[in-house]
């Protein structure tokens, strides 16, 4: 401490695929394709962590995203990551849908989306689910690359938010500008929902 000089502890990043080795392990129904013929019927999800507050806490978000109009369908953000965080956010896609049966969900192998009771939330919307490989980021790519993007653009290069209230608000409003606004080269360069709508597919008019 002598000059003031006081060292800097860099946090370790946040680690939110937490397997269970005895878990049930399901066959990849998507091999990296992270396409589909219509909206509706393939989904890709994970869960980020959102840092905030200078005591270094988080909130959560479990995602789960159309891979054929890219849209961010169904959300949960929360100060946990139980299996209800991943759950609120598929019965969230159904909500907006209308119905999921017969699509497929893809993840990581985290406990979240191995538990018994996620697994019964999928059966109950009439969904697959579908892993990649253990500790390959590259299966779930297009699930991973939505949330850096997210954190990248919100953050801005800061460390955090300044506290829940904000992270709240500004991950809102991205996902909001995302869905609504954001074009994409391989819509036609056209945003989600405006894809979505152009395809008439089944959706509520709110992100």
């Amino acid at each position: 401490r002598q000059n003031n000089i006081v060292g800097v502890h860099l946090r370790k990043p946040k680690n939110t695929t937490i397997k269970d080795p005895g878990a049930q392990v399901f066959e990849d129904l998507v091999n990296r394709d992270f396409t589909a013929d219509e909206p509706g019927r393939v989904f890709v999800g994970d869960i980020t962590y959102l840092p905030h507050s200078s005591t270094g806490e988080f909130l959560y978000l479990a995602t789960v995203i159309d891979v054929c109009s890219k849209r961010l369908v169904g959300w949960s953000i929360a100060d946990h990551m139980r299996t209800e965080l991943v759950e609120n956010a598929l019965d969230n896609a159904a909500a907006a849908r209308g119905s999921l049966e017969g699509a497929i969900f893809h993840s990581d192998h985290g406990r979240q989306f191995t538990s018994s009771d996620y697994q019964a939330t999928c059966r109950r919307h009439g969904v697959r689910q579908s892993m990649g490989r253990i500790g390959s980021s590259a299966d779930n790519a297009m699930a991973e690359s939505f949330n850096a993007s997210l954190k990248r653009e919100t953050l801005q290069g800061a460390k955090r938010w300044l506290d829940e209230a904000q992270c709240r608000t500004e991950v809102f409003r991205w996902i909001t500008r995302y869905n609504t606004r954001r074009r994409h080269s391989s819509l036609r360069n056209r945003s989600p929902l405006d894809f979505e709508v152009d395809h008439g597919a089944t959706l509520d008019q709110a992100a």
